[in-house]
């Protein structure tokens, strides 16, 4: 089936997101995090777009954009490099992002700031911290550090600092609440998560796992991420080292 084709925006904004491939964890450390901010600043510079806003979260990124043309060569850049690194580091093989990043055209004002707001707004709704205390999305750079976000064009909008924290106050829904959902209602919490492990491998802790030969270990990791669980919390329940849990 042929694919959809992008809605093209007459005024050269939009909203993008890409995620990793069936969930894959695409920021495992905080220098996953800076090597993917250094990419994008270097492709910034190279294909001359402007970057409105950014958020990098565990398995999907955001970016607000405004470029003419050359979206898909922009796009391909920046993920061939970074999965090229991921995947060598890791030392992991195959696709690491999701078949296409999604995009969404922007052709108002008010569209424009209500999907800055959503894309800053991310790591809230995730729960995992105010907009303020988030490390990796472009917050800082409308709190007065200066730098890859071209933030003049939203304070502008908004008549500086002060209006944009105003603005940014609202916890309600913005325009593209739904379309880029990225809730995954399948997660498991750690309780549940040591619940899963006893029923699937019948073992009163996931430490146990340590105990079996490597053949054993590596068909009891795959059973757990087969079941639901995450890298990370098959490494926090059973001690067992991220890489060895991604290679199993």
């Amino acid at each position: 089936m042929p694919r959809t084709a992008r809605i093209k925006s007459v005024s050269g904004y939009y909203h993008i997101v890409a995620r990793g491939i069936a969930r894959q964890v695409l920021f495992e450390e905080d220098a996953d995090y800076l090597f993917f901010l250094k990419i994008l600043k270097k492709y910034k510079e190279e294909e001359k777009f402007k970057l409105l806003a950014f958020c990098l979260m565990e398995n999907h990124f955001h970016l607000l954009v405004q470029i003419d043309s050359g979206m898909d060569r922009v796009m391909n850049k920046i993920s061939t490099t970074y999965a090229k690194y991921y995947n060598t580091k890791y030392e992991r093989i195959g696709y690491l992002f999701q078949d296409r990043y999604k995009s969404k055209a922007i052709e108002s004002g008010s569209y424009l700031l209500s999907a800055m707001r959503y894309i800053h707004n991310n790591p809230v709704k995730a729960g995992l911290c105010s907009v303020d205390q988030y490390r990796w999305s472009s917050w800082k750079y409308y709190d007065g550090v200066t730098g890859m976000v071209d933030a003049d064009i939203v304070l502008n909008m908004l008549g500086g600092k002060s209006g944009f924290m105003e603005y940014s106050m609202y916890t309600g829904h913005d325009q593209d609440d739904g379309y880029f959902e990225f809730k995954d209602p399948s997660r498991l919490t750690d309780s549940r998560a040591q619940e899963k492990i006893r029923e699937l491998l019948h073992m009163e802790s996931g430490t146990k796992i340590q105990e079996l030969d490597r053949v054993k270990r590596n068909k009891a990791l795959r059973i757990l991420k087969d079941g639901g669980l995450s890298i990370r919390q098959i490494e926090r329940l059973t001690g067992i080292t991220r890489g060895i849990v991604m290679k199993a």
